[in-house]
């Protein structure tokens, strides 16, 4: 297992790469990687600051004769997702990555490997460590906690950026240039309750699991239109529920809001004379919904397990209105966009279902490259909720980027990569959060654009960055500052 990234190209990325993943850094624990970064800006003698947010501000000079040019912003965040492999042993908040060659690729041993987005950070570190560059004004900002709701982003002050182009480094694919993102909009409905104990008749306590769908992130995956774990369990018993009479105990669906549900499960008390009708039903409607998503799906997985018969269940009213509620939830693909195609204009995902035992909580993750669309499905969201008895919060908003195809910075950059590479960039939008939209909301007359190397399943154990794709970007990284056009 190769482990010696300093000796890969361009070398001054790698050296801080190589540093970088052995910092801890999961979301709202960076600590070490801001004073890694602060102590950087003192050694090179360069000017810094930290904000209220804990963003990281670092502004270097231009090189001499470029002193004209348009100020430019470079922008990565500090943190990573902390996700590893069930038989791995390993603390986020102690232990280093270890991140290793693997042919063509570097990964990490059983863990993310944190390539989003320390992959741009060292690029930016390298940027303003080696002293032959050609450029112009250059500030770097490092924002913090990124991935768990861009609280740097939004905590960021105005007036400290004064570059009037900002080069995000957070895209995951080389050779693609983004102009536009999706904002978002939580939607967390509560339905409160006073659990009931377990009725005193002949039932039988089953766990009803779906599982073994794909999944994926909520706003790059949503257009693939895969399986939502709680809305086929929900849809189960919405299903049977003409037929059969049962009650909820609890439930258990989704994890991270913006993940679209793989696994979903909920105790539910039928009576036992009806168990084995209930059990075929699930094994029929199995193979309908496996027939359904043939050709997007490819090991959904349902059945039903006999629990221990739990004390209290969720009054009948809740349990009926629950399962109607999921059901009618706008859950997915809502528009496309018209200007460019192929590209997810709205979507919702319902990505969490869970009971306590005095509370169900529902949580939806909205996305629209249009302010009002968004606003409109958060409505529609809290309309069907309270038909059911629920109340909605809608929270944690923030504005997408819309795309400017006149943009210059895209007219320079695109030439850029023609004259490096002898082809064009592909130019696109990202149905996802980027930290573009809510740094344009603060500072409206940035012209942006956001790009990176090629980075696979990030989030995800699996998450490797191709080795040649970081030098393709880092040059172009370059030749872009080198290219920056003259002050007006």
């Amino acid at each position: 297992m190769d482990k010696n990234l300093t000796a890969l190209k361009p070398a001054l990325v790698w050296k801080h790469f190589a540093q970088i993943v052995h910092i801890p850094r999961p979301s709202g624990h960076e600590e070490a990687i801001r004073q890694y970064i602060i102590d950087f800006a003192k050694a090179q003698g360069l000017e810094w600051k930290e904000d209220k947010a804990h963003n990281v501000y670092v502004r270097k000079p231009a090189s001499e004769g470029m002193e004209n040019r348009v100020g430019v912003v470079i922008q990565a965040h500090l943190d990573m997702v902390p996700q590893k492999n069930n038989d791995k042993q390993f603390d986020f908040l102690t232990d280093p990555i270890e991140a290793y060659i693997d042919g063509e690729w570097v990964t990490a041993d059983g863990t993310t490997l944190g390539a989003d987005n320390g992959i741009g950070a060292a690029a930016i570190l390298a940027v303003l460590e080696d002293k032959t560059l050609v450029h112009g004004p250059v500030e770097a900002l490092f924002t913090a906690t990124e991935e768990t709701g861009m609280d740097g982003a939004f905590g960021l002050e105005e007036g400290m950026l004064q570059g009037d182009i900002l080069l995000n480094l957070d895209s995951e694919t080389e050779g693609e240039l983004y102009v536009g993102c999706a904002g978002g909009l939580d939607a967390t409905t509560t339905f409160t309750y006073e659990a009931e104990p377990a009725p005193a008749c002949d039932c039988v306590a089953l766990k009803l699991t779906a599982k073994g769908m794909k999944g994926g992130h909520s706003g790059i995956q949503i257009g693939y239109q895969r399986a939502n774990a709680n809305k086929v369990l929900f849809r189960f018993l919405d299903m049977i529920s003409a037929d059969y009479k049962f009650r909820i105990a609890s439930v258990d669906g989704g994890g991270l809001r913006n993940a679209i549900p793989r696994e979903a499960e909920a105790v539910v008390l039928f009576a036992k004379a009806e168990q084995e009708a209930v059990v075929a039903a699930l094994a029929a409607y199995e193979k309908l919904i496996i027939k359904e998503f043939e050709d997007i799906e490819d090991n959904i997985q349902l059945f039903a397990d006999e629990v221990a018969m739990p004390q209290e269940v969720m009054p009948a009213t809740l349990s009926e209105n629950l399962v109607k509620a999921i059901i009618a939830c706008p859950d997915g693909v809502q528009k496309m966009s018209i200007s460019m195609e192929g590209l997810v204009q709205t979507s919702t995902n319902l990505a969490r279902v869970v009971s306590d035992g005095k509370t169900v909580k529902v949580q939806c993750l909205l996305r629209s490259s249009v302010r009002s669309e968004k606003e409109f499905l958060g409505a529609r969201m809290a309309a069907v909720f309270s038909l059911a008895g629920g109340e909605t919060e809608l929270s944690g908003s923030y504005d997408g980027w819309n795309p400017n195809m006149k943009s210059p910075i895209l007219a320079a950059m695109t030439t850029s990569y023609e004259q490096l590479y002898g082809k064009r960039p592909a130019v696109t939008a990202i149905h996802a959060g980027l930290e573009c939209g809510i740094i344009g909301s603060k500072y409206p007359n940035l012209d942006m654009i956001s790009f990176g190397p090629t980075i696979c399943y990030p989030h995800s154990p699996d998450e490797k960055v191709e080795i040649a794709s970081v030098e393709k970007f880092y040059d172009f990284l370059l030749r872009t500052l080198e290219n920056i056009p003259v002050k007006a």
